[in-house]
């Protein structure tokens, strides 16, 4: 999920705190749950940080390490820990029950987003992404809100409110989940062309009733389309390139990075007079007409790299991002 989704959970985690007598008796050791609920709903994506050494690296780790089966214990320690030096005294068991609680479901809410995570290293490096809910869900969002501002306003006890929400947020889950499984099963007879080697995948988008399709052929190529309001529809057709500079740039740190993440990349080769662009773009993120999540390398003639670029871009920006040439 995005920041703003995981701060309000992590608020709301720290209401429904307030079913553990101990949390909802002390006004300092709900303090330190809120705190601790906080920044573990925040923890696992301080990866972030990485962007300081370039977006290759940041994408390749992203969601990874810092979403392990060890990391959820590590981050439970430090921030428990923390929070004992900062408050003498503290039940540390329940402290840090709720910090483990509010990390654990960081990492669960993510499964279900397309970006995907490796939350079972370290049994497999597997990204797992169960493209069920996009990663900003207004319902998610809104409804935390809401349940927020009656806490704040005193309109009922967090011992009430907070158990309504997530008993939402489960049917939520469930009937999204369900919903998502009934239409993914449905695509091959929607298509008149399906042929039984054909891979189907439903991408959630903001809107509940649109989802994004991606059909994987048996030789490579890719075909995207829409399910809106029920009603199918393809959209565009992809096929990779098979050029000498495809091959070549897989070598690169910036496009081994982005293959690491992305198994639904798909290459375009541009030639131009001194050499070769070689365009890896991920099919899921469609958007108006474009891949915007890209993975580019410029080589001269002789396959040598002159420049690259990963990341979230535009056509337009990307031209401001790399070199034409080896000039």
């Amino acid at each position: 999920m995005d920041t703003g989704t995981h701060l309000v959970i992590g608020l709301g985690l720290a209401g429904l705190a307030h079913l553990d007598p101990v949390v909802a008796s002390d006004s300092t050791v709900a303090t330190a749950v809120l705190i601790g609920t906080v920044l573990g709903s925040q923890a696992p994506d301080f990866d972030g940080l990485l962007r300081m050494k370039g977006n290759a690296v940041y994408i390749k780790n992203h969601r990874g390490l810092s979403h392990s089966l060890p990391a959820l214990i590590l981050w439970t320690i430090l921030i428990t820990g923390g929070l004992a030096l900062a408050f003498k005294g503290l039940p540390l068991l329940h402290v840090g029950l709720w910090v483990l609680g509010a990390v654990c479901f960081h990492v669960f809410t993510d499964l279900f987003n397309t970006y995907g995570t490796q939350a079972f290293r370290p049994f497999t490096e597997k990204w797992i992404s169960w493209n069920i809910i996009h990663i900003f869900d207004p319902f998610i969002f809104i409804s935390h809100l809401i349940a927020i501002f009656l806490w704040v306003i005193r309109a009922a006890e967090p011992q009430w409110i907070f158990p309504v929400l997530y008993t939402i947020m489960a049917g939520y889950y469930i009937w999204r989940t369900v919903t998502h499984y009934r239409l993914e099963k449905s695509l091959p007879r929607r298509d008149p062309d399906s042929e039984e080697r054909d891979q189907y995948y439903l991408i959630p988008t903001v809107n509940l009733s649109i989802w994004n399709v991606v059909k994987r052929k048996s030789d490579g190529s890719y075909l995207l389309g829409e399910l809106r309001n029920d009603e199918f529809r393809w959209l565009d057709q992809v096929a990779p390139d098979d050029h000498p500079a495809v091959e070549a740039s897989k070598s690169h740190p910036s496009i081994a990075a982005f293959l690491y993440f992305s198994s639904f990349a798909i290459a375009e080769v541009r030639p131009y007079e001194w050499g070769y662009e070689v365009r890896w773009a991920d099919v899921r993120y469609r958007h108006r007409k474009q891949y915007p999540f890209v993975a580019v390398l410029r080589m001269n003639l002789k396959y040598e790299p002159i420049d690259s670029y990963v990341g979230w871009v535009s056509e337009s920006r990307l031209e401001k991002k790399l070199r034409m040439d080896p000039s």
